[in-house]
């Protein structure tokens, strides 16, 4: 599928290796079918409609990220909102629903313009930096802005967050490993122990004296304990703050390999630069497996799944389903037509009433950074990054990601 643009210069795709970077074919359907039952019992559902038919549906609950782990914790009357279910779940996100809408994520915007030009600064000051580093702190800082994060009593939240997903183990229910051995489960119990009192309780101090316009004073008017809402914090670190890391670094990456994509991003309107990072997302999500567990009996294309059972949703195969993003799906081509009612990153913020609630934030957050990044002419890669998978998120991530700003000196 190629479309054309008013000048006639083909736009789809832009080169014919731009294909995706971080494709893992290790999770790619064995058999080519859209649903398939592995020798564990679990449904693993490889195309987007039945997909998508399953995040919609009311008979599934969340399974992914643990959640069936953290249902069981002492203390947690009320879940995370990215475990709950029913009722509770639709309120909860409808009264968090203004921290994340297109007119709070404008009033965003000076504060994140500040944190990205500071961060290009000091990369303008050093020469050459690691840019996943440098997304960390971004999408770190912009969420602790937006869950209150605020008043850590030491410099380092970015690294105490990362710690969580950095132990080890597989996420997928039934197969979640502990740490290995007495010194590794300690280590945990610490991470935990230093998250909470050197982030978490300090912001929870501070808003419990004056409630400001975020989460954690949100929750303290829902009169959440400190243990709900340091799990609040916790989910929103692993689920928003590293997967928006992971983002920036793969499309800055798309971005510096390709210098006709490079242009119509730096040059584009923002619905223009917003439809290109759409278009990366989409080939490139970050969350490329996703869990549901039936509740009661389901169909899905004429498969008939038990109550009881397990889903595994794979993202990363639903969103190069040629049904829905045409033969060329494996491509990069942000001016691609979808369907009607598909959204240009498909299923990579998932969807139903589980859908990422920071979806709009991660995109405009990226774009105010890489947009600014990118004017530089004399920003290159120094080294491209290592390419590894990490089971906590079910993800890729880029590490040593090289980049140089400057003349060289």
């Amino acid at each position: 599928m190629t479309t054309s643009t008013p000048s006639d210069q083909p736009r789809c795709p832009f080169h014919p290796a731009d294909t995706s970077l971080t494709r893992r074919p290790a999770i790619a359907s064995g058999t080519g079918q859209a649903v398939e039952v592995d020798d564990q019992g679990i449904y693993r559902i490889h195309d987007f409609q039945a997909s998508r038919e399953v995040l919609r549906s009311d008979d599934v609950r969340q399974a992914g990220f643990m959640s069936e782990v953290a249902s069981g914790v002492r203390g947690l009357g009320n879940l995370p909102v990215l475990f709950a279910e029913g009722e509770k779940h639709h309120e909860m996100r409808r009264s968090t629903a203004r921290y994340f809408t297109p007119t709070q994520v404008a009033d965003y915007q000076p504060m994140i313009a500040t944190l990205a030009d500071d961060l290009i600064a000091d990369l303008l000051r050093k020469g050459e930096m690691d840019l996943d580093d440098l997304s960390l702190k971004l999408a770190v800082n912009v969420a602790a802005q937006v869950v209150g994060l605020t008043s850590s009593r030491v410099p380092g939240l970015e690294h105490r967050v990362i710690s969580f997903v950095e132990g080890g183990g597989d996420s997928e229910p039934g197969s979640v490993q502990a740490p290995k051995g007495w010194l590794a489960a300690q280590r945990q119990q610490a991470q935990m122990a230093l998250f909470y009192f050197l982030d978490v309780k300090p912001a929870i101090e501070a808003r419990r004296k004056e409630r400001r316009d975020d989460l954690i004073s949100h929750l303290l008017d829902r009169e959440y304990n400190d243990v709900e809402i340091m799990t609040e914090c916790l989910t929103y670190g692993t689920a928003g703050m590293v997967t928006t890391r992971e983002f920036i670094s793969v499309a800055a990456w798309h971005l510096l390999k390709n210098p006709d994509l490079r242009a119509e991003y730096v040059h584009g309107t923002e619905k223009e630069r917003h439809a290109i990072l759409h278009e990366i997302l989409r080939l490139e999500p970050v969350v490329t497996m996703l869990y549901r567990r039936a509740e009661q009996e389901l169909t899905v294309e004429g498969h008939t799944i038990p109550a009881g059972s397990l889903l595994a949703l794979n993202i990363q195969e639903a969103n190069t389903d040629p049904a829905v993003a045409g033969e060329d799906a494996g491509q990069l081509c942000p001016a691609r037509k979808l369907p009607r009612g598909v959204q240009g990153q498909v299923l990579a913020f998932g969807d139903g009433h589980h859908r990422c609630p920071g979806a709009f934030l991660a995109i405009k957050e990226s774009d105010v950074f890489l947009r600014r990044l990118l004017l530089w002419n004399d920003l290159d890669i120094v080294q491209e990054p290592e390419v590894s998978y990490n089971e906590v998120v079910k993800g890729y991530e880029l590490r040593n990601f090289r980049v140089r700003l400057g003349k060289q000196r």
